[in-house]
């Protein structure tokens, strides 16, 4: 299939496309607060980190958004246990310090519901990595979400991480397989790279469930089970990712 791929900064007038794009997460994920707060700004603050797939017709058929952080930073050095929400609270806050940054964290890759199956979440990734080559950052890294492991709630993703296909000792996980193939070589598990917590009234309106047993709850689409505190009358769902890193 025939793309082309950009950036937001070259391409600003498919802003409105992109944001218009279904997003993939479970309903639950799209309430980890840090998320909420934050994902809406890049396309603002980092437009050349955002990148954006057309078709021959011009269409929008999937986006990647990035952002640049400072991982060699005073305190940091290396990659957070908080994942995915760390390397954006790293990334606003380096952007209003004025700190120069010199690492790129994926955030998001996601591809058009009748585009799924025809290999554009890899040509995304490597479009990833040139783009942030092409940006001067030795180095692309991605607190991946692997999207099998739903499948294995109970599974540690520590043990998860070590499952591979005995043809070619891929990884099991797809989309941990995409980004090894791509030139990525998996770290380390980030434990808490997503949290999402509410009342039990709206843990049952994101997903429909009871939520009225104490102890874990397996969530359709949750990588883990759910705490959930009837006594105490809440939730909380704490995601762990893996950390992907690409040297560039």
């Amino acid at each position: 299939m025939k793309l082309e791929i950009t950036t937001l900064a070259a391409r600003p007038e498919l802003a409105g496309a992109l944001g218009e794009m279904p997003d993939t997460w479970p309903e639950f994920v799209l309430e980890d607060l840090v998320g909420w707060a934050n994902f809406p700004r890049i396309a603002e603050e980092f437009p050349e980190y955002v990148l954006v797939a057309t078709d021959t017709d011009g269409e929008v058929v999937a986006r990647g958004y990035s952002v640049p952080f400072a991982l060699d930073a005073p305190g940091r050095g290396r990659l957070p246990s908080g994942g995915w929400d760390q390397e954006l609270l790293w990334a606003f806050s380096d952007l209003r310090r004025g700190r120069m940054p010199d690492t790129v964290g994926a955030v998001e890759i996601t591809v058009a519901g009748d585009h799924l199956g025809k290999g554009i979440s890899g040509r995304m990734v490597e479009a990833m990595r040139e783009n942030a080559r092409a940006l001067g950052h030795r180095e692309l890294v991605a607190p991946v979400r692997p999207n099998a492991k739903h499948l294995r709630p109970d599974l540690p993703m520590t043990e998860y991480v070590r499952l591979t296909r005995a043809e070619d000792g891929l990884p099991e996980d797809p989309w941990l397989r995409v980004h090894v193939r791509a030139g990525g070589v998996v770290d380390s598990v980030a434990p808490v790279s997503m949290t999402v917590s509410g009342t039990l009234e709206q843990w049952r309106e994101w997903t429909g469930l009871p939520f009225d047993t104490e102890g874990p709850v397996e969530v359709p689409g949750a990588l883990v089970p759910v705490h959930c505190s009837v006594t105490h009358g809440y939730a909380v769902y704490a995601e762990p990712n893996v950390w992907v890193r690409h040297r560039l």
